[in-house]
């Protein structure tokens, strides 16, 4: 075949759909010979309708592929173009192999596998289904491992479909894979997100049993979804046979109806308190081992995740971060917010601090991890690399993205309490603005003169409050994007800055030693707490709104009375500088993390240590989750560690 557009140059056929067209290999000469995959639409049937149809499905691929392929795992749309009286539609090549393949390899998947596979597609599923798209075709010969980090991509949306109020063919018109494919999409030619649903747990089926959903419809019809236990060569959990059951409902009106269901009944049923040895300390991480019965309550209130992408149940979460030599810390507060999350905070009691182990160790690429941030949801992280920012799955370890933008070293990065937007703070001197979900750049903020080390985010979501090394604070609406007023006090750079959890008044610790309390909304300073001998590296504000943490190089940790401003206690037990510090979500515990490889845990009420976490040198920023039982920590090791409880 000649050169296409004189651009892609074929190199071999993939496949060869008959009637309908084929499917090739390619290169893009564009891209340094980037090897592509390019489908031809050569039908060869007469039908009026048919090929009208085709030529229709053919187009609406390209659709799909345009506007889903900004997600990591669907391939991306790199052209769409008619030459020589043939449609040719050209996407990225996903270099792996299908499901399929590998079941023909593996023999058959474990439990544990299935929960990894559902783990990592349901996050697409819920992509693609609020984006308006049923992709009406889910079976394992769609669906390829990604050979370069494992995960599992969605392919051929040739069937995809634009969820409307009427997702419904001609009558007497289907449209999917028998056996894969829901009765409703099968029968009447209508999808739903719940078909797609049901299509998953056909697959994840086929996968576990080793047996064709396609072989069982045309000898049985769908009388064997009620039976498919029977085909299990080996037990499962009664949890995990619960979610196939439902997944497989006949009547879509008693099956899942969105990935986030099926999230929810999954992720408290995955949560391990193995410890450490059981996890390879590298990207690759696999899934958690089944929890024992006794842990139930525990897991209950647990919540674990992944990418996703990552639309998330607003909860109040704050961070607040250190300076240019390396000062990072991150705390957060309750929200004021109950909306419909899911997430419990615990009491006290229910929280044993000193029984918390290492779970599992990230390494980033190549670069020291100076800042991070836990999603809501406790599902997703967000760190730091170099002048990029780095997504990654606390379930699996495994990178979902990178974010390019900056021209220096980030320095700071928070999401806002609904988890859908990150903010970013370079030595470039700007601060962007980044839609999670999609991982792309909204808007920049330049007006400092110098790197940005420090920031925090209102509780509502709506204000940015920004410390620089050029002395001031500037706030700016997250909103509009524009800059609400400067405040000016420090003679030093702002190395941290916090949001009360009322939302009022905002704290600000310096180089200069000291730590101040402003009305934002009036540009006034209330008060300035002294005390501290050197740089106060990392702040935060008690959930309560009536304790002030503050972290230094002193090498200690102060308390004070929000209030009246005079100093509670001082917490002396590390031997380096302190460089983050977080509170639990119920106000109960502080952690400290310091130069001296330690993580210390403390009793906010009394000031006695509860814990020592050692292993991670130059702690640099710390994250609790919103139940208070996981604790992210990064540092100059290239490292994230990933702290839990165990009871």
């Amino acid at each position: 075949m000649a050169l296409l557009r004189n651009r892609f140059r074929v190199t071999r056929v993939l496949s060869d759909e008959g009637g309908f067209g084929r499917t090739y290999l390619a290169e893009d000469l564009d891209k340094l010979n980037e090897r592509c995959v390019i489908k031809q639409l050569a039908p060869k049937f007469q039908d009026s309708w048919a090929l009208s149809k085709a030529v229709d499905l053919f187009h609406k691929e390209a659709q799909r592929l345009q506007q889903l392929g900004e997600h990591s795992q669907i391939p991306t749309l790199l052209a769409y173009f008619e030459e020589n009286n043939y449609l040719y539609l050209v996407q990225q090549f996903i270099d792996g192999q299908n499901l399929l393949k590998e079941l023909q390899q593996k023999r058959g998947y474990s439990a544990k596998e299935i929960r990894e596979i559902l783990l990592d597609l349901l996050p697409v599923l819920k992509f693609i289904h609020e984006r308006g798209v049923i992709h009406r075709d889910i079976k394992p010969q769609n669906i390829i491992r990604r050979k370069s980090d494992g995960r599992l991509c969605l392919i051929d949306f040739g069937s995809s479909k634009q969820l409307t109020a009427k997702v419904q063919m001609p009558m007497g018109t289907s449209i999917g894979s028998h056996g894969y494919s829901a009765i409703e999409q099968i029968r009447d030619g209508k999808a739903y997100p719940a078909s797609d649903l049901f299509s998953l747990g056909a697959t994840c089926f086929h996968l576990l049993t080793g047996t064709s959903p396609f072989k069982l419809w045309t000898e049985h019809g769908y009388a064997w979804v009620q039976d498919w236990q029977e085909f299990l060569k080996n037990p499962i959990s009664d949890e995990l046979a619960e979610v196939i059951d439902k997944l497989l409902e006949k009547d879509v009106k008693q099956r899942y109806q969105s990935a986030d269901q099926v999230l929810k009944d999954l992720f408290p049923k995955q949560t391990s308190l193995v410890k450490e040895a059981n996890y390879p300390t590298n990207l690759q991480q696999t899934q958690p081992t089944l929890l024992s019965r006794k842990y139930t309550l525990l897991r209950n209130f647990f919540l674990l995740g992944s990418v996703v992408l990552l639309l998330v149940l607003g909860q109040f979460f704050y961070q607040q971060s250190g300076r240019l030599e390396l000062s990072i810390s991150s705390s957060f507060g309750k929200s004021n917010q109950n909306s419909n999350s899911e997430t419990i905070t615990p009491e006290p009691s229910q929280v044993p601090l000193q029984n918390f182990y290492l779970a599992k160790t990230f390494k980033s690429p190549d670069r020291s991890v100076l800042s991070i941030a836990l999603a809501p949801n406790g599902k997703t992280i967000v760190s730091n690399s170099g002048d990029t920012i780095k997504m990654w799955s606390l379930a699996t370890g495994q990178e979902i993205y990178t974010l390019k933008g900056h021209t220096g070293r980030v320095n700071i990065i928070a999401m806002t309490p609904d988890g859908q937007t990150l903010v970013s703070g370079s030595e470039d001197k700007t601060i962007k603005l980044w839609n999670l979900a999609r991982g792309q750049e909204i808007r920049t903020l330049e007006e400092h003169s110098n790197s940005v080390n420090a920031f925090a985010i209102s509780p509502d979501g709506k204000t940015l409050a920004i410390g620089s090394d050029d002395n001031t604070i500037k706030l700016w609406d997250l909103t509009t994007g524009q800059q609400i007023g400067t405040l000016k006090s420090h003679s030093s750079w702002v190395s941290a800055v916090a949001f009360s959890p009322d939302g009022q008044t905002l704290a600000s610790g310096s180089r200069d030693k000291t730590i101040k309390l402003w009305n934002w909304a009036k540009g006034k300073k209330i008060r300035t707490f002294t005390g501290h001998s050197q740089t106060v590296t990392s702040i935060a504000i008690a959930p309560d709104g009536n304790t002030l943490v503050s972290g230094s190089d002193d090498k200690t940790i102060k308390l004070w009375n929000l209030d009246t401003g005079e100093e509670i206690r001082t917490l002396h037990k590390h031997s380096d500088q302190v460089k983050a510090i977080a509170i639990t979500p119920d106000g109960y515990a502080l952690a400290s993390g310091s130069l001296d490889k330690t993580i210390k845990l403390w009793n906010i009420d009394t000031g006695e240590e509860i814990h020592t976490l050692k292993g991670h040198d130059g702690i640099q920023a710390l994250a609790f989750s919103q139940d208070g039982k996981t604790l992210v920590s990064a540092g100059l090791d290239n490292t994230i560690k990933v702290w839990r409880v165990s009871e």
